[in-house]
């Protein structure tokens, strides 16, 4: 049962362990276009994603800094379920097979990669109004976050991605310090899906981390339905 609707947020008392490491800085202001140069092997247009949405430009990583908007936690507000657990029983490999069929890497070699990206102990994220919930070995921690503004991130292959940051400002000390959400979405929309950075360091630290991002999708959707939504969109 998810936090929101047992109505119960405190009194998290299992320590919560988010480590992220992270290195450098990134100047970070409310609603920003800087750009960081980094290398395209480690970007996140790098990886091969697949969409719940249809692959725009944007999606795509092409887009304008001009075209980049705020947008407000609602558009990730629900229940949420990690794919990791999925992955991990190998409900998964139909798409790393799939993936091999075009792509430069063998269906081992793509499990592998996304095993790295999707890894994560935290089952599920509830998200209701700035109260955000993690779930973990059989409790929550939770936590009330305000907009910090994006970052827009650009690479040496000239496409761009696009962070939504969000910092805590009170709760439970086990949830995470800063959360930044990347769902190839750059103006207000609902979310279908996302990526999600998390931990207890700075927001500039946490821009660093382009190896791990733990992936949800919504709790509703079935094994098959997200199999499917990882297959053809």
């Amino acid at each position: 049962m998810s936090l929101r609707k047992s109505g119960v947020y405190t009194g998290i008392l299992t320590l919560f362990i988010f480590g992220l490491v992270g290195c450098g800085t990134v100047k970070n202001s409310e609603s920003q276009e800087s750009s960081s140069s980094m290398s395209e092997e480690t970007s996140e247009t790098a990886h091969d994603h697949d969409h719940s949405h249809v692959k725009t430009p944007a999606a795509e990583g092409i887009f304008e800094d001009s075209e980049v908007e705020d947008r407000t936690l609602s558009e990730w507000e629900g229940e949420w379920q990690s794919v990791f657990p999925y992955l991990e029983a190998g409900k998964l490999d139909e798409v790393f097979e799939h993936k091999a069929e075009d792509g430069e890497k063998t269906a081992d070699e793509y499990k592998e990669y996304y095993t790295i990206g999707y890894q994560t102990d935290v089952e599920k994220i509830d998200i209701f109004q700035d109260l955000i919930s993690f779930y973990k070995d059989g409790e929550w921690a939770s936590g009330n976050y305000e907009y910090a503004g994006y970052k827009i991130l650009t690479y040496e292959s000239g496409k761009k991605g696009v962070r939504y940051l969000f910092d805590k400002v009170k709760g439970d000390e086990a949830a995470p310090k800063s959360i930044q959400f990347s769902d190839h979405i750059i103006a207000p929309e609902q979310s279908g899906h996302y990526h999600i950075y998390f931990g207890n360091l700075s927001q500039e630290e946490l821009l660093k981390e382009m190896d791990n991002w733990p992936t949800y999708y919504p709790a509703s959707m079935s094994t098959s339905a997200i199999v499917h939504e990882m297959l053809y969109h």
